[in-house]
């Protein structure tokens, strides 16, 4: 634009023109001939006008190819290694085509010839079905629950404390207990409750009577973390695999949500999830327990 504002002044034959070009095609590592090319076509109308059917596939109805580009982006998906190899878009629809492929809806099997590498390879990235897309990590946000015992983050950490006097209770067939720290944090306020168990590893029968101690009023009036959260945060540790501890769980309307496992295609959805019920952990084993 700013080309052009100085030359128009200029008549068309006028020495002045031809030296303004050089200098702005060498200024931006281009040829004469491009820069007059662009100024060509700059302020040409264009035609607007499009085929009713754009973006439309023809080859297949949409609903179909649609089907077809999931059961192909998931087949690539799915056979993805460490390295980032996985089988091609071709082989996936020779795999589509010969065979049929097992969904819960049934057996899909496409129709032979109907699927081209490019139109597959072109919808998928249109779609946001392509490879690159799918395995893009989400945005990281930040979670806060709104308001107080809304949600409670639970986890068991073995003590640090190794010379302690042997309870009567201890079975020397079971071994030596372990001292393991229990811990709760609201996540909204990050209060910390914990206490010290001697267990048998993530025993769901402490793990609850811990919960029951924290539920409870405390005897100090100015520590007043109690009650009843609406959901508990937790690994996927014995504690949360046993159907005692759901089933309890359930008596007093507490949803119970675990850490997701890393998925398929190997990306990672856990990182950084137990954030703020290991701080209290660090604080104590660090600031307390080596005094």
């Amino acid at each position: 634009m700013d080309l052009r504002r100085r030359l128009a002044p200029l008549p068309p034959r006028s020495p002045e023109r031809r030296r303004l070009m050089h200098e702005t095609a060498r200024l931006y590592g281009v040829s004469a001939q491009t820069l007059y090319r662009v100024l060509r076509q700059q302020g040409q109308p264009h035609t607007v006008t499009r085929r009713a059917d754009r973006g439309v596939p023809r080859v297949l109805p949409q609903g179909d190819l649609h089907r077809y580009l999931e059961l192909i982006a998931a087949v690539k998906l799915r056979t993805t290694n460490r390295k980032g190899r996985h089988l091609s878009t071709g082989e996936a629809i020779r795999l589509l085509e010969d065979y049929g492929l097992e969904t819960p809806e049934g057996r899909v099997q496409a129709p032979k010839g109907a699927l081209k590498t490019a139109t597959v390879n072109r919808y998928l990235q249109r779609w946001g079905l392509d490879w690159r897309t799918l395995r893009r990590e989400p945005p990281a946000v930040r979670f806060q629950a709104q308001h107080s015992n809304e949600l409670w983050q639970f986890d068991i950490s073995p003590s640090d404390l190794k010379h302690l006097k042997v309870p009567a209770w201890v079975d020397a067939t079971k071994g030596p207990p372990t001292l393991m720290l229990y811990s709760v944090v609201d996540d909204r306020s990050g209060v910390a409750y914990q206490e010290y168990h001697c267990a048998y590893g993530e025993d769901v029968e402490t793990a609850l009577k811990f919960l029951f101690s924290a539920m409870a009023p405390k005897a100090d009036a100015r520590f007043p973390f109690c009650g009843r959260p609406h959901a508990l945060y937790l690994d996927n540790g014995p504690v949360a695999r046993s159907q005692v501890f759901h089933q309890v769980m359930g008596y007093l309307d507490i949803a119970v949500q675990t850490h997701l496992p890393r998925g398929h295609d190997g990306r990672r959805t856990t990182a950084r999830a137990k954030g703020k019920v290991e701080r209290p952990f660090r604080t104590v084993k660090e600031m307390q327990e080596t005094l």
